[in-house]
């Protein structure tokens, strides 16, 4: 998928800090023991059950920061849909040492990348029959936001904002210390600029009416049956784009999606999501 990005520069700075929290202060007391210094080492990592691959350049820094002279070849790219087990996604080979010590952040941030991906595959193409996109919420663990919207995106899926400062997305909080829709509404319209997009959640078809009246860009259907959606979608008539929220999941999100919304959005992806089981496997002789 050549249309992914993330950037060396946070994945430098995650890994290190992950990396600095597992070596502590004495390093890595078991491979210095057991491994005489500059054992060289070749091992593959591959999966242990079928899925989509997240987050190879995230492993190969964990390596690479541990010792630049260790090689990382890549035998898949993320995105891809690995369906035999074991199937290599890369080789790894240079120093022992260096490989062990970083084996587990790298498995880290791989198989819960890639358990994201997984899901957000698993959900896209149970929807894909419809018009509707699968997408993220803010809903990530501090600090790897980034890395999981990039596993959304490897598992076919679409961003969300990806924080305040992104988007305005009015919810049931909002509208009640602001004194009503219309109200947030209207004072969310003369306080931000022409190129930010104004969402507001509603969650019955009386608070639908209201924002037709005012006007937004998107609006958020939020814990509303397909039944419901699917009558608002009809209300709404192509003026304002839709988003289905609240207990997305593999149950509920082919009817969801059939309910003409342009959106489904699942906390479930980023904080529920398995991982995909990957493994270093060393190659002997």
């Amino acid at each position: 998928m050549t249309n992914l990005f993330l950037s060396p520069l946070l994945i430098e700075k995650v890994v290190r800090a992950a990396l600095e929290e597992d070596i502590g202060r004495a390093g890595d007391i078991t491979s210095q023991a057991c491994i005489p210094a500059g054992t060289q080492a070749r091992c593959v990592l591959a999966p242990r059950k079928p899925g989509t691959i997240s987050g190879l350049s995230v492993a190969e820094a964990a390596f690479r920061i541990m010792d630049p002279s260790v090689k990382f070849e890549y035998l898949a790219q993320d995105g891809d849909a690995i369906k035999v087990v074991r199937t290599p996604v890369a080789r790894i080979s240079g120093d022992a040492r260096a490989i062990l010590t970083a084996e587990r952040t790298a498995l880290n941030f791989i198989c819960h990348m890639s358990g994201i991906a997984t899901m957000t595959a698993t959900l896209v193409a149970l929807t894909n029959h419809t018009k509707a996109k699968v997408i993220c919420t803010r809903k990530t663990m501090p600090n790897l936001r980034a890395f999981e919207k990039y596993a959304i995106r490897c598992g076919g899926g679409m961003n969300h904002r990806f924080g305040l400062d992104d988007a305005v997305l009015i919810k049931d909080n909002h509208i009640a210390v602001a004194g009503g829709i219309k109200q947030a509404l209207r004072a969310a319209k003369a306080s931000v600029g022409h190129l930010v997009k104004i969402e507001i959640e509603v969650d019955g078809l009386d608070q639908l009416r209201e924002v037709i009246e005012e006007g937004a860009d998107v609006v958020l259907f939020d814990n509303m049956t397909p039944a419901q959606m699917a009558e608002g979608v009809k209300m709404i008539a192509g003026r304002m784009k839709t988003e289905a929220s609240g207990g997305i999941s593999v149950e509920s999100a082919k009817a969801v999606a059939e309910s003409g919304v342009d959106m489904l959005s699942s906390g479930a992806l980023t904080h529920s999501a398995p991982i995909l089981d990957l493994g270093l496997d060393i190659e002997i002789g």
